[in-house]
C-alpha cells in the first residue's frame, strides 16, 4: 500500500542539509528520506554537494528514486523511538505534520511525495529485500523473509493487535527471524538495539504457546532472560500489550523489589516469565518456580548479560530447563564469549545478521564532539554545555561510577534540574526518576551504563559522556540514546589521557560516521597512551578500562539491584556462582598485617564503582 501525504511528516530541522533539500519521515515505516521541492526528487541517501550526481532510476510517473552506484543506498532504515519494537505510526514529537495540501512550512500547494520505498515495496524480491536491509543468514535451509504482515500467517487476533497499534510492516530482524522461529529452529540474531528484536521473539512465542497449551500454574512455557530490570519491564509491557487478546499471562522477576508480589504472580500462573538471572536464581533456590515446562528460551542482550558476569547464573538456570527446547539468542555484538555460550546452549542454529556484525558504527545523525578535558575542568565544561542547550531539553550525562553520578547530581540539580539513576537505587526510585525524565519534569538524567541500552525515552537532545566508557561498544550505545527516529542529536565526550588506550578505536568510529577527529586524539593514538600534561590533575575519574577481558565492564551497576551476577577479572565471571546475596562478595577486605592492600583489592573496590 503506497504511503499517502497524511502519513508523511517533516523530520526535525537539520541546518546541515543543503538547500532546498528537506528531511521527511514516513510515519508508516519510520524511514527517513530527503526531498528536493524544486525538482520533486526523493532519495534515501543524504544529499551532498558533490560534483558527481547520483544515477536516476525512474520508478513511477510521480516518484523518482535517486540510487547511488552502491547497492546499500536503498534504504537505510531508522528505528522507531521506542527501542526494540516495530516501527509505529506517529512516533516522536519532532517536526510538524505535513498537511495534505503541502501547506506546512510555506510550501504552497506542492505536496511532498511518498517515500521511495512505497513505490518499490510491493514488487521487491526476497533477495533484493535482504540486500536492501543488509540481511545475511547462515545455517542452511533458511526460509525467505516475511516482508508483510499478510504473509506471516499470524492468527487474526494477533494481527488485530499489531495493526491496531499502527504498525505497517515488519522490521528486517522480524521479517527474517519470524519464519525461522516458527519452524521451531534455534536462532542467533545479531542486530543493533532499537531494531525490533523484542517482537522478533515474542510473536513466535505467542504462537508457540497456542500450540503447547500448558497449565501456567505448573510453571512458565516461555522464559526470557534480560540483563537489567529496565529492559525486563519493557519486555513485559510488550508481552502484556500484544498478548492481551490471546489471553497470555506474563510476569517479571527482577531484583531491587520485594519478592512477595512476584511470587504471588507465579502462584496465579504465568505463561511467560521475563527475568534477570540473579532474581530468578534466588527464586529457584527457594523452590518457588519450576522451569520443567519451559520449551522456548530467549537470551536477550546476551552480550550485555555476559559482560555483567551472568554466565554462571545463566548456565545454572539452563540446567533446570529441559534439553528439548527451542533457544533464541538476541545480541547486539558477536564476541568470542557470546559465540562460546551459543555453541554450548543452541543446537544447529540459524544465524541472522542485520548489517555488518564485525564493524561497529555510530549513527551519522549524531554530531559527535570529542573534547580533551582535564579532570578538574570537567564540571565547568559540563555546565557550559548544559547552558548552551535550549531550556527544557532532555540530556543524559553518563558517568562511570555511582558515586560520581550522585556527586554530579547534587552539584547541578539546583541550576538544571537533574536526577540520578544507577545500580544502588531501589526500583521505586529508578521508576520515579525515569518517569520524571520522560515527562520532562527533570530534564537532565545522570546515569551509569544502566541507561546505555534499551531505555525507552524519546526526544533526548544531547548525550554527555562525563567519563569515557570502558570501550567503544559502550560509547556507541551511549550516544545512540539521541538522534533516534530520523532526528538529529549531539554527543559531547570528555576524553583524558587515562582514556588514550581507546583513542585508535574511537578514531575509527568517528571516521566511520564522517565526524571530525581532534588532533589531540590522533596524537594519543599515535603514541599508544602514556602520561601527558593532564596527569598533573591527579587520578582520573574515568572508568576502569577493560584490562581483564569482559569481566568488570558495567561496573556502575549494583550487584543486587537488578539481579546482577558476578563481576570478574578472569573473563566471564568467577566460576563460583553468586546467585544468593552477590553483594557480600564485593566487601572491601581488611588490609593485611603490614598495612598493604590485599591481593584482590582491585576487584573488591568494584563495590564503590
Amino acid at each position: 500500500m503506497a504511503a499517502t501525504a497524511s502519513a508523511v511528516r517533516y523530520a526535525p530541522e537539520d541546518h546541515s542539509l543543503p538547500k532546498p533539500w528537506k528531511g521527511l519521515v514516513d510515519d508508516l515505516t519510520g524511514y527517513l528520506y530527503f526531498w528536493n521541492p524544486e525538482t520533486n526528487v526523493t532519495q534515501y541517501e543524504r544529499p551532498a554537494t558533490s560534483s558527481h550526481p547520483p544515477k536516476l532510476l525512474s520508478v513511477s510517473s510521480s516518484v523518482q528514486v535517486l540510487v547511488q552506484h552502491h547497492t546499500s543506498s536503498i534504504p537505510s532504515y531508522v528505528p522507531a523511538a521506542k527501542d526494540d519494537v516495530l516501527y509505529r505510526n506517529g512516533y516522536g514529537n519532532g517536526g510538524p505534520k505535513v498537511a495534505r495540501n503541502g501547506a506546512a512550512n510555506g510550501l504552497g500547494n506542492s505536496s511532498p511525495p511518498p517515500p521511495p520505498s512505497s513505490a518499490l515495496a510491493n514488487d521487491i524480491s526476497p533477495d533484493a529485500y535482504c540486500r536492501r536491509h543488509e540481511i545475511t543468514v547462515s545455517g542452511g535451509q533458511v526460509p525467505p523473509p516475511l516482508m508483510s504482515f499478510e504473509t506471516t500467517g499470524f492468527p487474526p487476533e494477533l494481527l488485530r493487535e499489531v495493526l491496531g497499534a499502527g504498525f505497517s510492516a515488519p522490521t528486517p530482524i522480524q521479517a527474517q527471524s519470524w519464519p525461522i522461529a516458527m519452524q521451531g529452529r534455534d536462532i542467533v540474531a545479531i542486530a543493533k538495539t532499537g531494531s525490533g528484536k523484542t517482537l522478533g521473539y515474542l510473536i513466535p512465542a505467542f504462537m508457540h504457546l497456542q500450540r503447547i497449551r500448558n497449565d501456567s500454574r505448573m510453571g512458565p512455557t516461555i522464559l526470557v532472560l534480560s540483563p537489567t530490570r529496565e529492559l525486563a519491564t519493557q519486555i513485559q509491557d510488550e508481552a502484556v500489550k500484544f498478548g492481551r487478546s490471546s489471553r497470555i499471562s506474563c510476569t517479571c522477576l527482577y531484583g531491587g523489589a520485594p519478592k512477595g508480589p512476584q511470587l504471588r504472580d507465579l502462584e496465579r500462573g504465568a505463561d511467560i516469565v521475563v527475568a534477570t538471572p540473579g532474581r530468578l536464581n534466588d527464586i529457584l533456590e527457594m523452590r518457588r518456580i519450576s522451569l520443567r515446562q519451559v520449551s522456548y528460551l530467549v537470551l536477550d542482550e546476551a552480550d550485555r548479560m555476559l559482560d555483567m558476569g551472568f554466565e554462571p547464573q545463566i548456565r545454572k538456570i539452563v540446567k533446570e530447563i529441559p534439553t528439548k527446547r527451542q533457544t533464541l539468542m538476541y545480541t547486539a555484538t558477536w564476541p568470542k564469549g557470546v559465540r562460546k555460550i551459543a555453541a554450548d546452549l543452541l543446537v544447529n542454529p540459524a544465524q541472522v545478521n542485520i548489517g555488518n556484525v564485525d564493524e561497529l558504527v555510530a549513527n551519522k545523525s549524531i554530531t559527535q564532539h570529542i573534547e580533551v578535558v582535564a579532570t578538574m575542568e570537567k564540571q565547568r565544561r559540563l555546565e557550559q554545555i548544559l547552558r548552551s542547550q535550549e531550556p527544557g531539553s532532555k540530556v543524559i550525562i553518563f558517568c562511570s561510577t555511582k558515586r560520581m553520578c550522585d556527586q554530579l547530581t547534587r552539584n547541578i540539580t539546583r541550576q538544571f534540574g537533574a536526577a540520578a539513576i544507577h545500580g544502588d537505587k531501589s526500583q521505586p526510585e529508578r521508576d520515579s526518576v525515569l518517569n520524571q525524565f520522560r515527562s520532562g519534569r527533570t530534564p537532565v538524567l545522570v546515569a551509569t551504563d544502566v541507561a546505555a541500552r534499551g531505555l525507552d525515552v524519546k526526544d533526548i537532545r544531547a548525550v554527555i559522556n562525563y567519563d569515557f566508557p570502558n570501550g567503544v561498544e559502550d560509547y556507541v550505545h551511549r550516544i545512540g540514546r539521541t538522534g533516534r527516529a530520523g532526528a538529529t542529536g549531539q554527543a559531547f565526550t570528555f576524553f583524558g589521557d587515562q582514556d588514550s588506550k581507546h583513542a585508535s578505536d574511537l578514531i575509527k568510529i568517528l571516521e566511520g560516521a564522517d565526524q571530525k577527529v581532534p588532533p589531540q586524539i590522533r596524537e594519543m593514538a599515535a603514541r599508544g597512551g602514556g602520561m601527558n600534561k593532564f596527569s598533573r590533575w591527579g587520578p582520573p575519574s574515568g572508568g576502569r578500562g577493560r584490562d581483564s577481558g569482559y569481566g568488570g565492564r558495567g561496573s556502575s551497576f549494583g550487584s543486587r539491584d537488578s539481579g546482577m551476577g558476578s563481576r570478574s577479572s578472569n573473563g566471564w565471571g568467577r566460576e563460583r556462582e553468586r546467585s544468593r546475596s552477590p553483594e557480600r562478595f564485593n566487601r572491601v577486605p581488611p588490609p593485611s598485617s603490614n598495612g598493604s592492600p590485599p591481593r584482590s583489592f582491585h576487584e573488591a573496590m568494584l563495590k564503590h564503582r
